[in-house]
C-alpha cells in the first residue's frame, strides 16, 4: 500500500474520546476562541487566512512580524477577513540579558502596535540554562505590562524555555501569583517521559494558572503523536482531554474566556516516512478535527 492509499484508508479511523465531561453551568463573561497556526502553512497570509475563516476558527496565532512591511501584510489580511488575533514573542540569545532586552522589544511591540489588539501574547521566554533569577525577570516585566496594556500575557510551557518541566513551573506558579500559562502540557510529558501520573500537584496548579491552551497531544517518547484520532494513542489522548476538562471547567466556574489553538506541527514535529520526509498525516486536517472535536466536546 503506498502512502496515499494508507491515508485515504486511515483517516476515517477516529479514537473514541473519553466520556463527555460533566456538563457545567457556565457563569457571565466565559467564552471560547479557537485560533490556527501558521506554522507549517506555506501560501500567503491572505490565503491562510481565508482557509483559516472558512474551517471556523475565530482567529491566528503567529510571530510577532518584525518589519513594517510585514505588519502591514498581516493587518490588512486580519481586516479582510475578520480575523481575531494572538502573537508569540521570544528571545534567542544565550546570554540572559541580551535575550530578555530583546524579548521586552518583541512584546512592546506587539502589545502597542496600532494596528490591532492582540486578544493575547504567548512567550517563548527565557531558556531552560538560565539561572532561575534571570528568568524570573521575564516574568516581572510581562506582569507590569499586562497590567497596563490590558492585555493577557501568558508563558508556554515548553521544552527549552523557562518553563520546561513540571516541577521548575510549580516553584515559579507558587513565587508568582500573576503568572498565566499557555498550556503546552504536551511538551511535559515528553520532558518527563510520562503522562505525569506522578507529579499530581505540579498539574493541579498548572491547570488552575492556564489561560491558553496548545490543543496538541503528546506522549512519553515525543511532544506530538503522529494522528490523535489513531486508536494506538488513545491513553495519550485521553490524558489530554481530561487535563483540558478540568481547564474548562475552570473557566466555566469563574465566568472567564479561555483560547484554544490547535498547533499539530509540519515535519519534523510530524512523523515522516524514512528518506522521503514525505508527513504520514495531513497536518491541516488534524488541527480542523481537533478544533471541531473540542467545540462539540465544550460548547
Amino acid at each position: 500500500m503506498d502512502r496515499r492509499n494508507f491515508i485515504k484508508s486511515t483517516s476515517g479511523v477516529i479514537v473514541v474520546a473519553s466520556s463527555m465531561p460533566e456538563k457545567i453551568a457556565a457563569a457571565p463573561g466565559f467564552s471560547m476562541l479557537f485560533f490556527q497556526t501558521n506554522w507549517g502553512f506555506t501560501g500567503t497570509l491572505d490565503e491562510y487566512c481565508a482557509k483559516t475563516k472558512n474551517a471556523g476558527y475565530d482567529g491566528i496565532e503567529l510571530w510577532w512580524p518584525g518589519t513594517l512591511a510585514e505588519q502591514n501584510e498581516l493587518f490588512a489580511a486580519l481586516k479582510k477577513h475578520k480575523m481575531a488575533v494572538g502573537f508569540l514573542c521570544d528571545g534567542s540569545e544565550n546570554d540572559p540579558k541580551a535575550h530578555l532586552e530583546n524579548f521586552k522589544k518583541q512584546v512592546s511591540a506587539a502589545v502597542g502596535n496600532t494596528f490591532q489588539k492582540p486578544i493575547y501574547i504567548n512567550c517563548h521566554s527565557g531558556k531552560d540554562f538560565f539561572k532561575p533569577e534571570d528568568n524570573q525577570l521575564f516574568i516581572d516585566f510581562t506582569t507590569a505590562t499586562s497590567k497596563t496594556a490590558g492585555i493577557p500575557i501568558y508563558h508556554e510551557t515548553h521544552r527549552g524555555r523557562m518553563l520546561y518541566a513540571a516541577h521548575v513551573t510549580k516553584d515559579f506558579l507558587q513565587k508568582n501569583t500573576d503568572l498565566r500559562l499557555t498550556l503546552d502540557i504536551s511538551h511535559w510529558c515528553n520532558v518527563h517521559e510520562s503522562l505525569l501520573q506522578n507529579q499530581p500537584e505540579a498539574v493541579k496548579i498548572a491547570l488552575e494558572r492556564t489561560g491558553h491552551i496548545h490543543t496538541r497531544v503528546g506522549h512519553e517518547e515525543g511532544p506530538q503523536v503522529n494522528d490523535p484520532r489513531a486508536p494506538e494513542w488513545k491513553e495519550a489522548f485521553e490524558a489530554h482531554l481530561t487535563w483540558w476538562d478540568k481547564v474548562v471547567a475552570l473557566k466555566k466556574e469563574k465566568g472567564e474566556q479561555l483560547t484554544l489553538l490547535t498547533e499539530f506541527g509540519p515535519p519534523n514535529y510530524m512523523p515522516t516516512l524514512p528518506y522521503t520526509n514525505q508527513p504520514v498525516a495531513d497536518q491541516w486536517a488534524i488541527n480542523v478535527f481537533m478544533m471541531q472535536m473540542l467545540k462539540k466536546r465544550y460548547l
